[in-house]
């Protein structure tokens, strides 16, 4: 049992790992990666209950394989949203961001039912019945539930940068921005591999001359930064 909390420990520690370093991004996901991902699940789970059909994946291993699943995920989103939160930090005070109960309020109501459908699922609230997969399980909705809480549906337009969903654009990778209908406006900007990318968000009419305010004045101060990186990527290309 000693061994088995220990290894359940270092599965929790390593997950934590992973989603701190921020190796997985939101924005990498596309509908190839999605499907191949169900697929490798699908397949995962069919070979999973084959072997436990012919008696080569007893019950009791299944438990502790899906207790080490549970384990690794709940590490993983609580790494993930203390990276999130020290990155909101490291950004700076809110500038803009567009609040209303669907954006700002309904996603923090989901992330809280999950935290505390998380504490039930461990058992704390029964303490007569306790279990490893009810334990971890519950783990893992806290941590994705903690995760959820930590994500913003909308960009947040901080000091030091744009904040969208769980990535950070310096104020000096802005290249331009344009109205692309009357309340969608377009942000181009150079990423992580030095080349153009763009995102597109909702601004309400009212605060449309505060947006352009903004990012008027950030472009103008960061305009020297941002020909050398464009200079950079011209070079590289």
């Amino acid at each position: 049992m000693i061994l088995y909390i220990i290894t359940l420990s270092c599965l929790l520690l390593a997950g934590g790992y992973v989603g701190y370093r921020h190796i997985f991004r939101i924005d990498s996901l596309n509908q190839q990666r999605v499907i191949n991902g169900a697929l490798t699940a699908a397949l995962l789970l069919t070979a999973m209950s084959v072997a436990h059909w012919t008696g080569l994946f007893p019950q009791w291993v299944a438990a502790k394989v899906t207790s080490a699943a549970y384990t690794v995920a709940a590490g993983f989103f609580t790494g993930y949203g203390i990276q999130l939160i020290r990155l909101r930090e490291e950004a700076g005070e809110v500038e803009y961001m567009h609040r209303s109960f669907w954006t700002d309020v309904a996603p923090s109501i989901v992330a809280a039912a999950l935290f505390i459908l998380g504490i039930y699922r461990t058992g704390l609230l029964d303490w007569n019945y306790f279990t490893d997969i009810g334990i971890t399980s519950g783990l893992s909705l806290m941590g994705f539930g903690f995760w959820g809480w930590t994500v913003r549906v909308v960009p947040e337009f901080r000091r030091k940068g744009i904040l969208v969903l769980d990535k950070m654009i310096p104020w000096k990778k802005l290249v331009s921005y344009s109205w692309v209908t009357e309340d969608i406006v377009q942000i181009d900007y150079i990423n992580s591999t030095k080349k153009i990318s763009d995102f597109q968000t909702f601004i309400p009419s009212e605060d449309q001359l505060i947006i352009e305010r903004i990012l008027g004045r950030k472009i103008e101060e960061y305009e020297k930064e941002r020909n050398k990186l464009m200079l950079q990527q011209k070079q590289s290309e």
